[in-house]
């Protein structure tokens, strides 16, 4: 525990049809004013979430995020959109994002925790093969201010698990990474057809949309590794009263078609099992990457009802709704974030996703006692 090349279009193209460089010049210049993290006795109840930032877009949302008060901020992935192979271009967009006003302002005053998705991991849906994933590593760690020791710098990935608040109100917030790892993923079996066609084809006739992937159930499948499967085994073993996974992709959602975790046939019943095993009560999942928002719910062959909380984008958008069997309620399809009240009195959760203005627009009350191994 830490302590206190393209296969298919990307998301916004699939409905239309290594030298060193100097580490944040400009962006870095910001690191002394970073809110420091909340110390390991400090109790939370505010925890907020969001992904999907284009550096390019204005991102008013943070002054909505700051308005909520949260004690930590949780960033999902795609906090930036680098995707290239070029550090240059890597940094010079990290430095977009740290000279937005409003991101300034908040990473001043609130602390945020972060993991990557594909995009500022550098390439689309990319995985175990994008070969600047050290660069990308050592990029991700200066910008978000990891210390020189930090393991997150030197292991098979930037995952990490902390621990905040006292016994009794414990919280865990873990940070799997699902790229450095990540084997190849499973394209939809289309009978030759070019899937843009077969997207206009479905849209024409009001159907669902999947993306464009399919289940792998081979065991050699895999998001996480060996190595960090164990990890996370472990930490899952530690005690806590609320658990955060955060996710960068959809956990508990039922076959998207894009990247999740039900591509990944044994991870998912490996994360299920662990939670078992391990007696990891208080575990909610969050999760990124979709651009909408949504609440997915699994409670068949389960410990307990798995709830796994979406929130993208914080600028990002999403032209249709792709089928989810797990879905509870109604989707929300503008810019979000997401917010964790902890009602430690009461021993429930409160989480909203709410829009750039403030307003919740979905709720979920989820006492904790549901969520008991």
């Amino acid at each position: 525990m830490i302590q206190p090349r393209l296969i298919h279009p990307t998301r916004r193209t699939a409905l239309a049809g290594i030298a060193a460089v100097p580490a944040f010049a400009a962006g870095r210049a910001l690191a002394a004013a970073d809110a420091p993290l909340p110390g390991p006795d400090r109790t939370l109840t505010r925890i907020a979430f969001g992904s999907c930032a284009h550096q390019d877009k204005d991102q008013p949302i943070w002054d909505a995020i700051a308005a909520a008060r949260p004690d930590l901020f949780v960033f999902l992935g795609d906090n930036i959109y680098a995707d290239t192979r070029d550090p240059a271009v890597m940094a010079a967009k990290y430095r977009k994002l740290a000279e937005k006003p409003g991101f300034r302002r908040f990473r001043d005053a609130t602390p945020i925790l972060a993991i990557w998705d594909d995009h500022d991991f550098g390439e689309n849906d990319g995985g175990v093969g994008y070969p600047m994933k050290a660069e990308s590593r050592r990029q991700f760690c200066d910008f978000w201010a990891e210390p020189a020791d930090s393991p997150r710098r030197t292991r098979e990935g930037i995952h990490a698990a902390y621990i905040f608040g006292p016994q009794g109100k414990r919280v865990q917030i873990l940070l799997p990474d699902l790229r450095w790892n990540r084997t190849p993923l499973t394209p939809l079996e289309l009978g030759g057809q070019d899937y843009g066609a077969w997207v206009a084809a479905r849209a024409r006739a009001s159907l669902p949309t999947p993306g464009p992937y399919m289940r792998d159930p081979s065991p050699a499948a895999t998001m996480l590794g060996e190595a960090q499967w164990r990890w996370l085994e472990s930490e899952l073993s530690r005690p806590a009263e609320v658990r955060v996974f955060a996710s960068s992709l959809q956990v508990m959602a039922d076959f998207p078609g894009w990247e999740a975790w039900i591509n990944f046939a044994q991870d998912h019943q490996r994360l299920i099992q662990a939670i078992r095993t391990q007696r990891a009560s208080g575990l909610i999942c969050l999760s990124g990457d979709t651009h909408y928002a949504e609440f997915s719910r699994l409670d068949v062959n389960t410990p307990y009802p798995m709830w796994d909380v979406t929130s993208s984008g914080l600028t990002e958008t999403w032209p249709v709704l792709p089928p989810n069997g797990r879905r509870v309620g109604e989707a929300w399809r503008e810019r979000n974030f997401g917010l964790i009240e902890i009602d430690w009195a009461n021993a429930a959760l409160r989480v909203e996703i709410r829009d750039e203005t403030g307003r919740a627009r979905i709720t979920q009350l989820i006492p904790l006692a549901q969520l008991q191994a």
